[in-house]
């Protein structure tokens, strides 16, 4: 296994483990496939654990296995507050009381708020004390590091990244978000001032393993061997701003996988051939976008708010990968800002088109990505959600 430092020189193994994905039997976790492949990994190095208060079980199972093991002295645990269900001062110490009970320790080594979206959700926390809260539990030894996690565009992630003096922070990024949600920039952002970045959803759940058809030829041809998972993970294993890769592991043979993959990646270890098949790849995905939008953010800022090259990106998922979880991540990551940036919010000044490079007739594909973005039963879900958590 090899190891990349956190922001007080701790080692943290580059593979970490994601505990969301622990195998369920029925309604709750199967803990003793857990166990096996916990041990495995803490074994071979592995050292970085994840979870969430609102991950079903995991909390509890982690916890167990740590004890019952007599392993916690060996490895950092990383968990999450859940912000956008918090209200007062009294409810973030319920909740980290409660987490430090499933995981039976005394301390959380990380800690993140969860989820942010929008530099407001910050705000808010901050109203009800958030920074002294944090302030008491690290003097008292039961928080080590802060930070937090992110779901949203990139100049907010910027935002959120300047308003604290965060440990670290842990974002979506893989070869085809390079350029959406935090993004590139938001990871070199971080790195310039030696914030630590955990990432998540390196394969995309899986979209980045089960490849089309074409691409899984292209990766085949190439002399290196590389499987889909194994190229997406060294792809981000050779950038050096990126701390630590989270793999939702549930078997014993994508455990050892991993490691194997992970005890030799490092910085620069890839080539421009291997880099030049991530963009075929690439290509091949985005065969069947509905938009050609590069991403670009030439026709930003809309007068209006609208995030147009956000609708575009969640349109052409829907076509790339599978409708509804496209619609349910736009729900999350563009229902759940502030200011959410809906194409239906577009007026049809024609600004934008002025200056797209691509040439899109933007103000007509808007209209066609609020449609299928929006249908009306999730049009009533985002606006009840939003309803709960935006405030």
């Amino acid at each position: 296994m090899k190891y990349r430092n956190d922001r007080y020189g701790n080692q943290i193994s580059q593979l970490g483990y994601g505990c969301m994905r622990f195998t369920k039997k029925g309604n709750s976790i199967d803990y003793e496939k857990a166990e096996k492949e916990v041990l495995l990994a803490i074994e071979n190095g592995v050292n970085y654990f994840d979870t969430a208060y609102i991950y079903p079980g995991s909390e509890a199972c982690l916890g167990r296995i740590l004890e019952e093991n007599k392993c916690r002295d060996k490895v950092y645990i990383a968990t999450k507050l859940p912000q956008y269900m918090t209200r007062s001062a009294s409810a973030v110490n319920k909740t980290f009381n409660d987490e430090l009970t499933r995981l039976r320790t005394e301390y959380i080594d990380y800690y993140l708020m969860h989820m942010f979206t929008d530099i407001a959700e910050w705000e808010n926390l901050k109203a009800i004390g958030i920074e002294d809260w944090i302030s008491s539990r690290k003097k008292e030894g039961r928080i080590c590091n802060i930070g937090f996690s992110y779901h949203g565009e990139t100049e907010m992630f910027l935002k959120i990244l300047n308003a604290y003096d965060w440990d670290f922070c842990q974002i979506q990024y893989n070869y085809l978000d390079e350029h959406t949600q935090a993004g590139r920039k938001g990871l070199e952002a971080a790195a310039e001032k030696g914030i630590p970045v955990i990432i998540m959803e390196p394969l995309r759940g899986g979209k980045l393993v089960d490849l089309p058809d074409k691409a899984r030829e292209a990766l085949a041809a190439d002399s290196k061997g590389y499987t889909p998972a194994e190229l997406g993970l060294r792809w981000l294993w050779d950038q050096p701003g990126v701390t630590c890769v989270l793999s939702g592991m549930n078997s014993e043979d994508m455990v050892k996988e991993n490691i194997r993959i992970a005890s030799d990646a490092e910085p620069g270890h890839l080539t421009e051939e291997d880099f030049k098949i991530v963009e075929q790849i690439k290509q091949i995905i985005r065969e069947r976008e509905k938009v050609g939008c590069t991403g670009c953010r030439y026709c930003m800022p809309c007068p209006k708010g609208v995030d147009i090259p956000g609708n575009f990106y969640y349109y052409n998922l829907m076509y790339m990968e599978k409708k509804d979880p496209a619609r349910f991540e736009f729900a999350q990551n563009m229902g759940m800002r502030k200011e959410p940036g809906f194409a239906s919010q577009c007026v049809g000044c024609g600004k934008c088109e002025q200056h797209c490079p691509q040439h899109i007739s933007i103000r007509e594909k808007l209209k066609e990505a609020d449609r299928e973005l929006r249908p009306l039963h999730y049009k009533i879900g985002i606006a009840a959600a939003r309803k709960f958590m935006i405030r």
